[in-house]
């Protein structure tokens, strides 16, 4: 049997995993206390779903009841419906997916099994905006690289925009936090990975002359700045991106997407 449960009152304690879902400070402190995370529409709560990731519970328009219903049944949790004006009050947004669900969060891989024995794999450092680290994912796993290594500061993976976004990809990749670089260098290389830093200098080469024979880990610096210093002394070469017409740069989702076809084709 679904519960199914009708929320009238968009302050209700039953939903307060929604609450204020655009306020970026308060969900990241919210949800990491919790141990959950926000799937948005039914395309993404399915592969959540299909990943192995478990609800805690749904939050959904009328209309989508039917897509949620075995699901929440199979978990045993409750699906919280309401109105489009009372939904928009509760999340702080309109939600034109209709359908959302508070999943729970699993512990992170080992690094080691991250990095595996074979595949290209990614490094994501630093990079702070939700949207651009939702499209690393999705390039990721649309272009067949085997894993991703985030650094400390990056935006988390899975926070909504990011999990939206990767089209809920985030799920399908194995991916950790690395401890430090110190540490995931000497691991790296114990693999026989090539670390190769996207960026520019006088000692860059075109990412096009990088031969594919070996593994590699393709590193993304931040948005504005690049790597950073510590990062550029822990790769094993710098490869640029050659552009045309004037342009100096493509925004980090871009330029990992052209970078990993070059890289794993």
């Amino acid at each position: 049997m679904v519960r199914v449960e009708m929320v009238s009152d968009p302050g209700d304690d039953r939903v307060s995993d929604y609450f204020r879902l655009r306020d970026v400070n308060l969900r990241r402190s919210f949800e990491a206390e919790q141990g959950l995370f926000m799937a948005e529409s039914v395309e993404v709560i399915g592969r959540a779903i299909a990943a192995g990731y478990e609800p805690r519970s749904f939050l959904v328009l009328q209309k989508w009841l039917p897509e949620v219903s075995a699901w929440a049944e199979a978990a045993d949790v409750p699906v919280f419906v309401a109105t489009p004006d009372i939904l928009t009050q509760i999340v702080g947004f309109r939600l034109h997916r209709g359908a959302m669900a508070a999943m729970r969060r699993r512990t992170l891989p080992e690094l080691d099994a991250v990095i595996g024995d074979e595949g290209t794999l990614v490094i994501i450092e630093d990079v702070v905006d939700h949207t651009n680290v939702g499209a690393i994912f999705r390039s990721v796993a649309a272009l067949g690289a085997c894993g991703v290594l985030v650094t400390p500061r990056c935006a988390d993976p899975l926070y909504r925009r990011s999990v939206r976004v990767s089209m809920g990809t985030v799920f399908q990749v194995p991916w950790t936090r690395m401890p430090s670089w110190e540490v995931a260098h000497d691991r790296l290389r114990e693999r026989g990975v090539r670390i190769v830093g996207l960026g520019f200098g006088p000692e860059s080469v075109d990412i096009r002359s990088i031969p594919g024979s070996r593994r590699n880990a393709l590193v993304l610096g931040t948005e504005r700045t690049g790597l950073s210093a510590r990062a550029r002394t822990h790769t094993d070469v710098i490869a640029t991106i050659p552009m045309q017409h004037g342009v100096d740069s493509l925004n980090v989702g871009a330029a990992a997407a052209v970078a990993l076809w070059e890289l794993v084709r």
